[in-house]
């Protein structure tokens, strides 16, 4: 399984990307966003690039299929989404035209109308979207625009497992996500995972009824 590709780029095609790896030239998949949000993979030629890759294979599609991103949290979104009953790798690249924060803040508003208007995503699998993933994206949908790649290290607990992914993938200053994390915590005191912290979080930063 390829989890991780550092290389040069040989050539740029429409969705693709063929990356040089040691003499091995791999073929990248890109999703929308990706082609629209990451210029320098569309006229970087040449140059370097790093991409975490969600890797498929199956008896009725034998040949890999490497989807990249330039971030990990970028990745596990993808991979979340394609969870859901009806939308594969092939489906999910082509619906995922807008930055992955804004189609998260969409399944968190339960936002159908915005969801099914994703190319390949009708009435019904925005439904199953939906359900399937509401109340499990307030993570993706906090991310910024740009943000460094974290560091390793585990975190103490939660709570530190939040700042951390706050400040290193999310792109938020120290300062801002210790206080987004304390004023969450005062409002809702009885909150014992990092998954419902991001959700109370996410629920003051964009102004979301409980």
């Amino acid at each position: 399984m390829i989890a991780f590709l550092r290389g040069r780029v040989l050539r740029r095609l429409e969705q693709m990307l063929v990356v040089d790896c040691g003499g091995v030239g791999y073929e990248v998949h890109l999703p929308g966003f990706m082609r629209d949000a990451a210029p320098r993979l569309v006229d970087g030629l040449g140059e370097t690039v790093e991409l975490h890759i969600s890797y498929h294979v199956s008896p009725n599609q034998p040949r890999p299929l490497l989807v990249g991103f330039l971030r990990g949290l970028e990745q596990e979104f993808f991979e979340r989404f394609i969870t859901v009953d009806g939308v594969g790798p092939t489906k999910a690249m082509k619906a995922l035209v807008h930055p992955i924060e804004t189609i998260a803040d969409a399944i968190e508003r339960k936002d159908i109308a915005f969801l099914r208007h994703l190319p390949g995503i009708g009435e019904r699998t925005a439904e199953k979207i939906v359900a399937a993933l509401h109340g499990k994206m307030a993570k993706y949908a906090l991310l910024h625009s740009e943000a460094p790649a974290a560091p390793e290290g585990a975190p103490a607990d939660f709570r530190e497992e939040v700042l951390e992914v706050l400040t290193q993938q999310l792109g938020h200053r120290a300062a801002e996500a210790r206080q987004m994390v304390e004023q969450a915590l005062t409002r809702n005191p009885g909150i014992a995972s990092a998954e419902d912290l991001f959700q109370e979080v996410y629920r003051a930063e964009r102004g979301v009824p409980a």
